[in-house]
């Protein structure tokens, strides 16, 4: 291969048009080169094909394989592109279904309903001719300001490797390749602002961040991995080959491509300043262990060509990276495609298949945050719906919906999917029932001239649905999403005003939060008759929330991560040690207003008779189970906690730890027991000489509602000599059973 055919392997292709931009600092990069002249030696990659602008599918796949075709015949090479789209709500393309946002599946707890979504997402891209999903997301949330918490499944970081995990394996096993992003680190920025640097410390990268990558590399199998745009402790990611080539290849084993997240390598001399220019940054970049440059070559086509012919850049390094993006492309078929077959003539983007697992993902991701029994409503006559999330299609969206990624640039084109509203579904699962709507405010303003509305329709009805939170959007243009941070943790604009506007009626509220991230709502907690979160629900999350208002649904969502109690006390996780607690050395509580894993339902559920053994070796699983009983009236699902604390350490540990979860139906007065297997790299930490190790030592375990009670509980002692947990032969996976 010449060196311009090797470059051309190692980059991408982005065929967009002026104004469309979808990517942080995408408007200061331009290209002269068209496709035909950008193809000349051949592609790597061609980016965002379907998730760029409002196309017909069946066109575009066209338009796709004639590009394939022409690449196979008019290249010396003859080697087609992989195509690349995001993934991570649904495929990101005008017309195909949009699941819950990351955090709702977190608070689902269905690691297999995750697996099914996955593998739906994964056979409508196939069926596109598309190799690569830029999914899913690995942050551990550290900080709710930060804007894209929408994107992350939870503040546990063994949550967010199981359910990725299962996205992986879904997503997989219909033949396209997932990509971890982003390693790592990202989700730790200074003051939760996006781009901002990161201050984590050796401990906290290995314990927290890493683990959910390593459990979807191990466990999970994933094929790709995206490096992240942090520095971390003035170390560029891009630019760390401890982390990219270190812990990824020689501590993980990991043999597939590293991508770079886009425009991420000419960041390196844009916004990092640690290279002189994108020469430069191109070397420091494959050095460390990063393949490919997305989406396009603005450092890996001229600028890396000339710092291989000067010399400051060794072509084997190029060389290592083509390797490795062709080895992926020969695990994908594309070494061997032709192109000859005809594209799909029709396509089904929302099937009913689709929509079933929308619509039950988004029921489970309910969250019953408080309820004094209003809930669930009972035939009342006349309902107020207020609120500037009732009426409003994109408020069931996250960031990196098609919606509000793509068609926000496209005023005027048909959403292209049917997606109910929370007042229209309201309507319909209460059709005897009077629903008076009010806007009341919009989501970010001090516009205040329709509480009177609001409060008016309240007073004459029986309950008021209150339905607030966030906007989901870009680089500023919304309320939480990428480049979208906060200082703060009330509700945006004047909606708090709005709700306590309500609550003087007297009427009853019911408080739905619609958003992307959790807010301080503490004050509403006792004062509204019911409140409940839900995450981004996604297309069918309008019916799953009025099914929960209804009672059709018995809510089952457990908190992901925990309800702040103010902005001040953030950073905060409930994996804190023993001092980022409450105490009397602070007069600020720190604690949150409601902790990890708390979630209402309309039955009740009590845990007993917690059993494990007297004495556990230390590379050995622990072994527990519970009884689990449904005491109330009416059939539910429950999501039993397993929960540990290593009573003394040698370096400081949390004080509550989730090591195991199960969700299990269970009818009126019916119990199973539900047994946990732990293995040792759940309890594993980076002790003083920063191995990863189980030391022996008193465990205390208990199973509750949320991590804050301990509903039952046992002790166990783990013996024999310090266990040093190997990457390569200890895993993370999890083992439960009823």
């Amino acid at each position: 291969m010449t060196l311009e055919e090797k470059l051309a392997q190692i980059t991408g292709f982005w065929e967009k048009a002026d104004g469309e931009a979808v990517a942080p600092l995408q408007g200061d990069f331009t290209h002269d080169l068209g496709l035909a002249e950008a193809t000349r030696h051949g592609l790597g990659h061609l980016t965002r094909v379907y998730g760029t602008r409002p196309v017909d599918p069946v066109e575009r796949a066209r338009w796709l394989w004639a590009q394939q075709r022409s690449l196979v015949r008019d290249t010396r090479l003859g080697i087609p592109a992989l195509v690349h789209e995001e993934c991570l709500t649904g495929l990101t393309a005008w017309q195909a279904a949009t699941f819950p946002t990351p955090l709702a599946w977190g608070a689902s707890f269905d690691p297999g309903l995750v697996a099914e979504m996955g593998a739906a997402i994964g056979g409508s891209m196939r069926q596109l001719g598309v190799h690569q999903g830029l999914a899913p997301v690995l942050d551990v949330i550290r900080d709710p300001r930060w804007g894209r918490v929408d994107e992350c499944i939870a503040e546990d970081p063994y949550v967010v490797g199981t359910l990725g995990t299962a996205y992986v394996r879904g997503l997989q096993s219909a033949g396209v390749h997932a990509t971890l992003k982003h390693f790592a680190g990202y989700s730790a920025s200074q003051a939760g602002r996006n781009f901002a640097p990161v201050r984590a410390g050796r401990r906290e990268v290995e314990d927290v961040l890493l683990p959910p990558f390593e459990m979807a590399l191990l466990d999970g199998g994933a094929r790709s991995v995206m490096s992240s745009y942090a520095e971390i402790d003035g170390v560029p990611v891009a630019a760390s080959p401890e982390l990219l080539t270190g812990v990824l290849r020689e501590r993980w084993g990991f043999e597939g491509p590293v991508v770079a997240d886009y425009f991420g390598v000419a960041f390196l001399h844009l916004l990092h300043a640690v290279a002189a220019d994108l020469g430069e940054a191109a070397g420091l970049a494959l050095a460390a262990g990063v393949d490919i440059e997305l989406p396009t070559g603005d450092a890996y086509l001229g600028p890396l060509a000339a710092a291989v012919r000067s010399g400051r850049v060794d072509e084997a390094l190029v060389d290592r990276a083509v390797l490795r993006a062709l080895e992926q492309k020969e695990a994908l078929g594309l070494l061997d495609a032709t192109f000859e077959d005809e594209p799909p003539t029709a396509v089904d983007l929302d099937s009913p298949e689709h929509r079933r697992i929308a619509a039950r993902l988004a029921e489970e991701s309910v969250v019953l945050l408080a309820n004094d029994g209003t809930l669930p409503l009972r035939a009342p006559a006349r309902i107020a719906v207020a609120g500037p999330n009732a009426d409003r299609v994109a408020a069931l969206f996250g960031c990196y919906s098609f919606l509000n990624h793509v068609l926000a640039h496209h005023p005027g084109v048909e959403v292209g999917i049917e997606i109910p509203t929370v007042v229209e579904a309201l309507r319909s699962a209460l059709p005897d029932a009077e629903v008076v709507t009010a806007l009341g405010c919009a989501i970010d303003d001090d516009d205040r001239s329709g509480f009177a509305a609001a409060t008016s329709a309240a007073a004459n009805a029986e309950v008021a649905v209150l339905v607030v939170g966030d906007h989901a959007g870009l680089f500023g243009r919304g309320t939480v999403g990428e480049g979208c941070d906060r200082d703060d943790l009330e509700l945006p604009g004047v909606q708090r005003e709005l709700v306590e506007a309500v609550l003087e009626t007297g009427t009853p509220v019911v408080l739905v939060l619609l958003t992307g991230r959790p807010y301080a709502i503490d004050w509403a907690l006792g004062r509204c008759a019911a409140v409940v979160q839900a995450f981004f629900p996604g297309e069918e999350g309008a019916p799953a929330i009025a099914g929960v208002l209804s009672g059709r649904v018995n809510p089952s969502g457990r908190l992901p991560v925990s309800i702040p109690r103010s902005a001040g006390a953030q950073p905060y996780s409930y994996l804190h040690p023993p001092l980022g607690g409450d105490g009397d050395v602070t007069n600020l509580r720190s604690t949150p207003a409601l902790p990890f894993g708390h979630g209402l339902s309309y039955t009740t559920f009590t845990h007993t008779g917690l059993q494990a053994p007297a004495q556990v070796a230390t590379d050995a699983p622990v072994e527990v189970s519970v009884r689990v009983a449904n005491t109330g009236e009416r059939a539910g699902d429950d999501v039993v906690q397993l929960y540990a604390r290593d009573v003394v350490g040698s370096v400081t540990r949390p004080v509550a730890q989730l090591i195991g979860y199960h969700r299990v139906h269970l009818e009126p007065g019916e119990s199973v027991v539900v047994s946990f297997s732990a293995p040792p790299a759940r309890l594993a930490f980076t002790d003083r000489e920063m191995r990863r190790v189980v030391e022996p030592g008193e465990l205390e375990l208990w199973v509750g509602p949320s991590c804050a009670v301990r509903e039952t509980e046992a002790r166990t002692t783990l013996t024999g000599p310090v266990h040093r947990v190997d990457s390569g032969s200890d895993r993370w996976t999890a083992v439960s059973a009823r």
